[in-house]
């Protein structure tokens, strides 16, 4: 096994002295999803993930809100807590402000986070909080059945939208580019090489990461991502220094186009040296957020995957932690900081 990982980059997080294999963090619970969900192949590489990660079991927790995937937590074994709808990201701040030895993750679907948790989610990323957060997209309220979510495409005929729905969806990682998370993610349930490599980028990385998983519902949505997957997998995957290319035989690229936005073009029209050459470093987030708007918001046709956002900036934990290093050091301390120093006699 390699040398540890620094998780976060918190040298304090206890790491274990001997290995760990992946049969240490599967917990004794059934696991309870339909057959044939996606949720299954993240679990399985999840649980691979973490005997690598070398952190201690008690100082790593999971937090869930309400869905389908929020039933993670019971089936690693882990501390872990099934939270609040949409909340698992503010309870997850929380975890992480006060316990700065534990490696924190958010476990969240499409619509638990981007619904009535979407406020708690931009914040969490606007702050930098150090968590680690995997959305798993499967483009439909699966848990209550089958109801349209903030993801499905314009038109979408589900149990609440029977005649098509109208609003238009969230790109979850234009959504976290905009709220300014250090690092921002995407990939597939199904690609086990590619969802090892995500998860473990992302947790190596300082402050908030979020990961968007496309994960397949077979009861409710199923086919939503097959555009993506096998041999003629329309996939545009992002490497760092490397031109964008891609198709079955790499003849596609991602090019600007004369009005200045991205665009695809045959390789073989433009020349190799017109191709967009990504930098998933760079400061300003304005291309990752233009390399995320080439997937497809309607029938997925095409899709961007990788990192597409990885830098560094100060979190906010620590600098909290900073702040109120030693400035509490009595009672009567105490009673100042809630009373102020402005006070009133009311006669």
């Amino acid at each position: 096994m390699s040398e540890a990982t620094d998780f976060h980059g918190l040298d304090h997080v206890p790491h274990v002295e001997k290995p760990y294999q992946r049969a240490d963090f599967v917990s004794n619970q059934e696991v309870k999803w339909c057959p044939g969900c996606g949720d299954y192949a993240i679990l399985s590489t999840f649980q691979g993930i973490l005997p690598e990660l070398e952190i201690k079991q008690e100082n790593i927790v999971i937090v869930s809100g309400i869905g389908c995937s929020s039933r993670f937590p019971y089936y690693l074994d882990t501390y872990g807590m099934h939270t609040i709808h949409g909340r698992a990201p503010a309870i997850a701040s929380g975890i992480a402000v006060s316990r700065p030895d534990l490696a924190v993750w958010v476990v969240t679907g499409d619509g638990d986070a981007l619904s009535i948790g979407g406020n708690h989610l931009i914040h969490a990323l606007r702050r930098n909080v150090n968590i680690t957060i995997m959305l798993f997209n499967n483009r439909i309220y699966g848990l209550t059945k089958g109801q349209y979510s903030p993801t499905s495409e314009l038109g979408k005929v589900t149990k609440s939208s029977p005649k098509g729905t109208v609003e238009v969806p969230f790109n979850a990682v234009s959504l976290a580019l905009g709220a300014e998370a250090s690092f921002v993610a995407r990939t597939i349930d199904s690609n086990r090489a590619h969802l090892t490599e995500t998860l473990t980028r992302a947790v190596q990385t300082p402050g908030a990461a979020l990961v968007e998983i496309y994960q397949n519902c077979q009861i409710y949505n199923t086919g939503a991502f097959d555009a993506l997957k096998g041999p003629e997998a329309n996939l545009i995957e992002l490497r760092h220094g490397e031109p964008i290319i891609f198709g079955p035989d790499g003849s596609l690229g991602v090019v600007r186009g004369k009005d200045g936005s991205l665009g695809v073009a045959r390789v073989t029209d433009v020349g190799k040296k017109k191709v967009v050459v990504h930098d998933a470093y760079r400061e300003d987030p304005s291309l990752a957020f233009e390399l995320s708007r080439l997937t497809d918001i309607g029938v997925l046709r095409q899709a961007t995957i990788g990192v597409f956002r990885d830098v560094a900036r100060p979190t906010y934990d620590e600098q909290v932690r900073d702040q109120t290093a030693g400035t509490v050091s009595s009672l009567d301390s105490l009673q100042e900081y809630i009373t102020g120093r402005d006070t009133w006699t009311v006669s």
